[in-house]
């Protein structure tokens, strides 16, 4: 859901597996770096996209307010960021299979993502076990208690549709509910470019690619529209298998057929598709009303994420139109650029700091939680993301991976060391109850 720009560094020696490749360190910024790889398919992501930024900077906010009570559609920025992830990462990854032919250095990708994502993902899970250790009723941390180690496997969606954790009327007894998306990006991040390794190799690579990312996702519709069952869309919503048509249609959109089509249309033609389709998507923001709306499971979130999907490529296509300007405007893409950190954030913020807590509701409230919630996840980019993703040395290799594994150590002791809430405290007395009536 939120997976940020990765540059594939050149690799020089190869290896017998076909999907891996042994790396040498990269260079050092001071350092002249070697020649590039040779270009990529047409339409893989091989230059900073401005918009794209902007794009994730609208997808937050749409959740933010949505989770503040304040706009109904808001929860489909949700499906804004898994259609971004895919177009991102596949746009990546071939572009290394093309310029390695055919082959992509597994290790270093999942590297790079859990230099990414891991990190961050860690901090706010430490941080909000020991805030609502501290600050919470007992029932929210034991649901933490009882949702943490899931969250950690990065399996917290499945976790939540087995334990019939309803998402449209329980989430908010629920600290890490929001992170079932994660789990699902993370789950993609697993499979897709095992996919790839299989597929993107040799003459015809991108129309293979191309295929099975459009059986994929018409599979993923077919499942959603057969699971979904009318009292509780927690199943379908949440699944990997029925919510991967987003990530498979934005993974569509990087491929070079998909590509080329987009090619042919001129620059103004893609600014006015841009608009059009942002128009239609913001429109459909408006009307959606989740469970409310049994039509997003019969095939709107389906053309959602397909227009999402056109609109991402149009915005490749031609990033100075009009709507790319929007889009590309400073505050839009400051808050994409902290949008990871600021998703993990602030739903455990809304939580903790409930209307009782601070004397707030409403409006004023909103404002509170959503300042705290910026606040926190700048101090988390600057330091906690970015030196690890860019500076740190150690975070890479060996030691990356035993930093790793300690990180997880840690975890499982705060875990085992947070006391359980004695079961019923919080609750009615009983005993005071039939007292009184004695």
């Amino acid at each position: 859901m939120l997976a940020g720009r990765e540059r594939p560094a050149p690799s020089t020696e190869t290896s017998p597996c076909p999907c891996a490749r042994i790396r040498r360190p990269p260079l050092p910024p001071s350092t002249t770096a070697p020649a590039p790889p040779p270009s990529p398919a047409p339409g893989t992501p091989r230059r900073h996209i401005a918009p794209l930024d902007g794009l994730r900077g609208l997808a937050v906010l749409g959740v933010l307010f949505f989770h503040a009570g304040h706009f109904d559609g808001g929860f489909l920025g949700v499906d804004l960021f898994f259609v971004l992830s895919g177009f991102l990462i596949t746009g990546l990854l071939l572009t290394e299979a093309r310029a390695r032919d055919g082959r992509i250095d597994l290790l270093a990708f999942w590297g790079r993502r859990a230099r990414r994502l891991l990190p961050a993902l860690a901090v706010v899970l430490a941080g909000t076990l020991l805030l609502v250790w501290a600050l919470g009723p007992p029932n929210l941390l034991r649901y933490a208690l009882d949702d943490g180690p899931w969250v950690t496997a990065n399996l917290a969606n499945w976790h939540f549709v087995a334990d019939r954790v309803g998402y449209w009327d329980s989430a908010d007894t629920r600290v890490f509910s929001h992170l079932w998306s994660i789990a699902v990006e993370e789950q993609f991040y697993v499979v897709w470019p095992l996919v790839l390794c299989l597929v993107a190799r040799g003459r015809g690579s991108g129309r293979r690619v191309a295929a099975v990312a459009v059986a994929g996702a018409v599979a993923s519709l077919v499942l959603m529209v057969v699971l979904t069952t009318p009292a509780d869309t927690t199943r379908v919503y949440e699944g990997t298998d029925t919510r991967a048509f987003s990530l498979l249609l934005g993974a569509l959109a990087a491929t070079p057929p998909a590509a080329r089509l987009v090619s042919r249309v001129g620059e103004g033609a893609a600014g006015r598709w841009s608009l059009a389709l942002g128009a239609g998507i913001g429109t459909y923001w408006v009307v959606a009303d989740g469970q409310n709306s049994p039509s997003l499971f019969q095939g709107g979130l389906f053309l959602h994420a397909l227009a999402a999907a056109l609109l991402v490529a149009f915005l490749a296509r031609a990033p100075r139109t009009p709507a790319g300007r929007f889009l590309a405007a400073a505050p839009l893409r400051r808050l994409g650029l902290i949008s990871y950190s600021l998703y993990l954030w602030h739903w455990p913020v809304y939580l903790v700091l409930s209307e009782e807590r601070l004397g707030l509701a409403g409006a004023p409230r909103t404002a509170v939680l959503l300042a705290v919630s910026v606040v926190l996840a700048q101090l988390s980019k600057v330091l906690v993301e970015d030196p690890v993703r860019f500076r740190a040395g150690w975070a890479k290799g060996r030691t990356g991976a035993v930093a790793l594994v300690l990180t997880f150590a840690v975890l499982a002791a705060l875990w085992a060391a947070v006391p359980r809430p004695r079961t019923g405290e919080g609750s009615v007395d009983v005993t005071r109850l039939a007292s009184v009536d004695g």
